[in-house]
């Protein structure tokens, strides 16, 4: 048998009633093959099969180039990760927290009925001990903002007995959205305020809350989240002791923080992102302190980012439930 390595063939007919000829064109040399009329059909029927099976295979690579199959399709710069997965468990605190009616069952789970229910994966954090760590995504971000905002409002903590919630030029820390706003707990929310143990922080993990509760800030008002007037600085202050009471370093309290606040506030992130673009500055490689500072995140420093860039979005999130 003869092996060719390459050869280009041509065949040539002047209708199925004559024989076929093929020259078989190999090394610059032709070879002259006659086929009877019944070898011609078959030919041509495996000509045919090889066409359409190349025709079908150049298809294909189209589609799956358009329309890349496995993997996660990468987001515009500044949108936050699809699944962002946190230093810290939650444990039993939404066991905790309704026993005590922190949180009213009955009205949380009126609430999220308008909104076509809790799943089975949202529930988990009110019925069970969730163990592993907090994978956050797009679709539960709100449900965790209401949760840590319940955590937030009911652990006892000195930032709320003694911070500026209590000054009394505000006229009581009852006054604010993230404690008159929750309506969610079982009576007052004040009765709640500060005063369940669900998280117990050391001496150096409460002056590390404080510390970093001190730069945090979020596009919806001035404040920083040591005064936790509004629903996320409340949350905010929940998701730091959490953390800090499972050991977590400054840096990557500072990480996650910014990675909520992305979820909470997606489109005030992407621009804060393209304005450090536009200073030539990689949103990557800047800090998540630096980000999450009053020239960045807060509602002042924000409204001069935003006022920076054209078409710059001014929407943000609800201080409600």
């Amino acid at each position: 048998m003869v092996l060719l390595k390459t050869a280009t063939v041509a065949v040539f007919s002047k209708g199925l009633d004559r024989c076929a000829i093929i020259y078989v064109y190999m090394d610059r040399k032709q070879i002259n093959v006659r086929l009877t009329k019944k070898q011609k059909e078959h030919l041509m029927t495996w000509v045919l099969i090889v066409v359409a099976v190349l025709i079908f295979s150049l298809i294909g690579s189209a589609v799956s180039k358009l329309f890349p199959r496995g993997g996660v399709v990468e987001q515009d710069k500044g949108v936050s990760a699809q699944a962002v997965e946190l230093p810290a468990s939650w444990g039993d605190l939404g066991v905790q927290m309704v026993s005590v009616g922190v949180i009213d069952r009955v009205k949380f789970d009126a609430l999220y009925a308008g909104r076509g229910g809790l799943t089975d994966g949202d529930k988990r954090f009110l019925e069970t001990t969730v163990k592993g760590n907090i994978v956050v995504t797009q679709e539960n971000a709100g449900l965790l903002l209401n949760l840590l905002w319940a955590l937030g409002l009911g652990n006892k903590n000195t930032i709320l007995e003694q911070g500026q919630m209590t000054d009394p030029q505000y006229g009581g820390a009852n006054r604010f959205a993230s404690t008159g706003g929750w309506t969610l707990s079982r009576g007052d929310a004040m009765n709640h305020y500060s005063a369940h143990t669900f998280i117990t922080l050391t001496p150096k993990q409460q002056a590390l809350v404080e510390s970093v509760s001190g730069n945090i800030y979020r596009p919806c008002c001035d404040n920083p989240t040591i005064f936790p007037d509004c629903n996320h600085g409340m949350a905010m202050l929940g998701l730091l002791e959490l953390l800090a009471s499972q050991g977590a370093t400054e840096d990557q309290m500072y990480k996650a923080a910014l990675q909520m606040n992305s979820f909470w506030f997606t489109a005030q992130y992407e621009n804060i992102n393209r304005y450090l673009e536009m200073k030539g500055r990689v949103p990557s490689e800047v800090s998540p302190k630096e980000i999450l500072g009053k020239e960045y995140s807060s509602a002042s420093g924000y409204g001069k980012v935003v006022s920076s860039l054209p078409g710059g979005k001014q929407g943000g999130s609800s201080c409600g439930a």
